[in-house]
């Protein structure tokens, strides 16, 4: 018996639910989880995720799709069918912070990040010890800002992955890069989204004195730190901390707030929406 994912995106309409548990049924399926959302019953946006499996020996996501094609055009919705039991490939772009890397690693390690890992590249090769105890691929590829090497970067990632990661890795990916992967890129930045962007929040959030600090998970688009939010971690600080206290406390949010999009994404939670992430 296999477990599939649907994920549904239309105007809001009648008979949408009602139609697609018909098709599962049809489909020799049992309906296990269904999460839905409207952006507005009159006339808004409807979101669903439906969570199902089937009994029957000729199923399979080929044969879902096609057979989900007419149901879809009904109401002219924005889909997707997933087997949940196959896993993603997760490349992994780091540089020198290594906290999240050794995050992921471990909860990959002990089986809650059920995800291939075919490769870690970075441009510090002090991760190369780590990443080769747990039997992956390491790729040293030197770029910096005045040399960013994305050619190098693409040859490793582009047919090995189905998204890529970045555990704070820290040059900025052009465009250029993000249209030949055209793939979906998580990001992790050290601060509190859409405030705080660059290089430096836990500085500047130190300077204005607020009193709460956080991380961002993030997809990639052309603009730095400006693409679709999709998870976010926050902390209360006080008077009493300084610098070293809030990058502190901030290291724990980046790798809360990058585990849970990343267990979001391979759990097939996320459905983006214009500037947005829904998440179930």
């Amino acid at each position: 018996m296999q477990t599939y994912i649907l994920l549904f995106r239309c105007r809001d309409q009648k008979g949408i639910v009602a139609r697609i548990s018909d098709f599962i049924f049809k489909q020799d399926g049992n309906i296990i989880k269904a999460n839905q959302y409207t952006t507005d019953p009159e006339g808004g946006y409807f979101f669903l995720r439906i969570e199902f499996t089937s009994a029957s020996s000729q199923t399979g996501v080929s044969s879902l799709i096609e057979s989900f094609k007419p149901v879809a055009r009904e109401f002219a919705g924005q889909w997707n069918i997933y087997n949940k039991t196959q896993l993603l490939r997760m490349g992994i772009l780091v540089s020198d912070p290594d906290h999240c890397l050794l995050d992921i690693l471990y909860l990959w390690k002990i089986g809650e990040l059920r995800v291939d890992i075919p490769f870690v590249a970075s441009n510090y090769d002090t991760h190369r010890a780590i990443v080769e105890q747990h039997n992956i691929p390491f790729y040293f590829i030197p770029a910096n800002k005045d040399n960013r090497r994305e050619d190098e970067f693409l040859s490793v990632a582009l047919d090995k992955t189905d998204f890529l990661v970045l555990a704070r890795y820290m040059l900025v990916l052009s465009a250029n890069f993000l249209k030949k992967y055209n793939k979906d890129i998580i990001n992790i930045h050290h601060g509190f989204l859409p405030s705080f962007k660059g290089k430096d929040p836990y500085s500047e959030a130190l300077k204005l004195g607020v009193k709460v600090i956080g991380a961002t998970a993030h997809f990639v688009n052309e603009l730095l730190d400006d693409g679709p939010i999709i998870s976010q971690a926050v902390e209360y600080v006080t008077h009493d901390d300084n610098l070293g206290s809030l990058l502190r406390k901030g290291r724990n949010l980046e790798k809360r707030a990058l585990t849970d999009a990343i267990l979001s994404y391979i759990d097939y939670r996320l459905i983006r929406h214009e500037n947005k992430v829904i998440v179930f």
